[in-house]
């Protein structure tokens, strides 16, 4: 079956996907968890990438941002998850592929939606029973964009008096 040509887009969120082959967990450990967030934070500078939104689960990753220049998101997600699967192959004695397939992406519009959708990648942890909270769950940005967002409303509120 032939691969669908991936829509790119200047000025959008892009929602991204990608799922361990077979459904398989490519995280086993927190230093799995950690390891994926270092190729995030290196590929994320070298392809301006900014990152909105994340949440790893053990199975699958799903990010949400902007890239400078839409050629350059397939760069992105292929150099995060060769080198991660790399590590992994390498850590655990395994061979060949750990992700299905290519990564998916979905355009967000800057609206409202944006939002939404962030908070529901934040909230799969809830959905699929491995966190009471998002709050509780580590592997996502939900406790640093809320405090974030705390942070700046007593700003604004220290701004008002």
């Amino acid at each position: 079956m032939p691969i669908k040509t991936r829509i790119l887009v200047d000025n959008v969120f892009y929602h991204i996907m990608t799922r361990g082959n077979q459904k398989q967990e490519v995280f086993r450990e927190e230093s799995d968890y950690e390891e994926y967030l270092i190729r995030i934070k290196r590929y994320k500078r070298r392809y301006n990438f900014k990152l909105y939104g994340f949440c790893l689960m053990p199975n699958h990753v799903h990010l949400i941002g902007e890239i400078g220049k839409k050629e350059d998101l397939s760069k992105f997600m292929q150099g995060i998850n060769r080198s991660y699967t790399e590590h992994f192959n390498n850590k655990y004695d395994k061979v060949g592929h750990l992700w299905q397939g290519r990564f998916k992406s979905k355009l967000i519009v800057r609206d409202p939606y944006a939002i939404n959708c962030i908070n529901y990648i934040e909230s799969n942890p809830v959905r699929a029973g491995i966190a009471d909270n998002p709050h509780d769950y580590r592997w996502s940005s939900y406790k640093e964009r809320v405090l974030s967002l705390m942070e700046m409303g007593e700003i604004l509120d220290m701004l008002k008096l």
